[in-house]
């Protein structure tokens, strides 16, 4: 089978695990960001770049309502790193992140390394729906 086909297969594999109705330009999407078995971090824009690489044309709008789409499907998470800017993280896994705020690169960090010896009390009538961590780098 040729990388395309594989890559092709794995996206709509992922996008049927989802519930997702395997559109063209879907599964065009699903083929960059797990056609290769990888865990990535995307913007919107990083993935628009990559699509315009490849025959497969899609809008910028439609690169973000696809995203949002996964991310409502549970097939990818959304980390707000800067107040405008989002990723969208393909492991979908509780797990911390670190930001290379030089480069503006998102990167999983050890989950494993990672410890809270408490949160802090909360608003009555509330509960957690979930931490994120994302540990901003700077080389010195």
């Amino acid at each position: 089978m040729q990388t395309n086909n594989i890559k092709t297969e794995r996206g709509t594999d992922w996008l049927a695990s989802g519930g997702m109705r395997p559109t063209r330009q879907r599964v065009a999407l699903a083929a960059l960001l797990v056609g290769d078995g990888q865990d990535r971090h995307v913007t919107a824009e990083s993935l628009f770049a990559a699509a315009k690489k490849t025959s497969e044309a899609v809008s910028l709008a439609t690169v973000y309502n696809t995203l949002r789409a996964f991310c409502e499907a549970g097939l990818m998470l959304e980390i707000a790193v800067e107040g405008n800017k989002s990723y969208f993280d393909t492991r979908t896994d509780a797990h911390p992140h670190f930001f290379w705020e030089e480069t503006s690169k998102l990167v999983d960090a050890p989950v494993d390394q990672l410890a809270f010896a408490r949160l802090p009390d909360l608003p009555e009538g509330t509960e957690v729906t979930k931490v994120d961590v994302v540990i901003r780098l700077r080389r010195v």
